[in-house]
């Protein structure tokens, strides 16, 4: 079966969903919204947080470097915003210190490879890359080089573009994860069936699911249909500033799918038919006895 080593977790066919919290950038640069968000998702029981990480100037195209745009910290150029919006060093350093204590497993997507340098000061167990990330050989080249297990998303990519992609890493230490990229996503775009499809075509690989709809119902249908991970945006307040915030679950109902999904792992069981000890005596209560017949 499809199964990776996460840190001490394994992660995979007939393991525990691994659940991820996406932080993502919904912290808006602040370490102590980072920190209520890491706290939240422990206290509801998801196995890891992740985060993004960016160099601002690869990232950006130059053109729109100085097209200014209105935030909460007042108007300022884009260029500016996104540096803004990036925690720094001591920031990670602290996310890091805080994520062992709770004993939570935090990494990253990293959007650049001078990210992923960046990220590697710190020895995570994982890295994610983006959908928007999944065309870049290089980047992914460099993921692969740390050795550590790395999670493609597949959101704007081709069948063609996804086994390109997954051609180029280890597939002994690679996850994938079905997605569509639009944020939040219509439950007609979710296409969750591409489950199948994705276990199909690569059996030996665990497949999951990174959402973006509104609501709960579709992420709970990607585990009842085979997905061994799943990642959804958290965030304190929907309303709040930020592009991932209207496609991101709350609190309250991160904590609602973290329990239903625990619920359905128990309730898909074996797939082995078996009479159950709590049916015997409704079997003999009810069941017309043949020989009487």
């Amino acid at each position: 079966m499809a199964k990776v080593k996460v840190d001490e977790r394994l992660i995979g066919d007939g393991e525990k969903i691994f659940i991820i919290a996406e932080i993502g950038i919904n912290h808006n640069g602040s370490l102590k919204l980072a920190r209520k968000l890491i706290k939240k998702a422990y206290d509801i029981g998801c196995d890891a947080v992740k985060f993004q990480k960016r160099t601002p100037e690869l990232c950006v195209p130059k053109d729109q470097w100085h097209i200014e745009r209105d935030t909460p910290w007042g108007r300022m150029t884009y260029i500016d915003y996104r540096h803004k919006v990036e925690l720094s060093l001591d920031d990670y350093s602290e996310i890091d210190r805080y994520c062992k204590k709770l004993g939570i497993i935090w990494f990253a997507s990293c959007w650049d490879e001078e990210s992923v340098d960046f990220i590697e000061q710190f020895d995570l167990p994982l890295y994610k890359a983006a959908s928007a990330s999944l065309t870049d050989s290089s980047l992914l080249q460099k993921k692969r080089s740390t050795g550590k297990p790395v999670i493609i998303s597949t959101g704007m990519s081709t069948m063609d573009e996804i086994k390109s992609a997954v051609s180029l890493m280890d597939k002994d230490n690679l996850l994938i994860a079905h997605s569509t990229s639009t944020y939040p996503c219509k439950p007609e775009e979710l296409n969750l069936r591409v489950i199948h499809t994705l276990k199909s075509i690569f059996p030996d690989i665990p497949i999951g699911y990174s959402g973006h709809e509104t609501g709960l119902a579709p992420t709970l249908a990607a585990v009842a249909l085979g997905a061994v991970f799943v990642e959804r945006h958290i965030t304190l307040d929907r309303a709040m500033w930020g592009s991932d915030q209207a496609a991101s679950v709350e609190v309250n109902g991160f904590l609602k799918l973290v329990e239903n999904i625990r619920d359905i792992e128990k309730a898909l069981g074996d797939g082995i038919k078996k009479v159950y000890e709590s049916e015997l005596a409704a079997k003999k209560r009810l069941r017309i006895n043949n020989k009487n017949k």
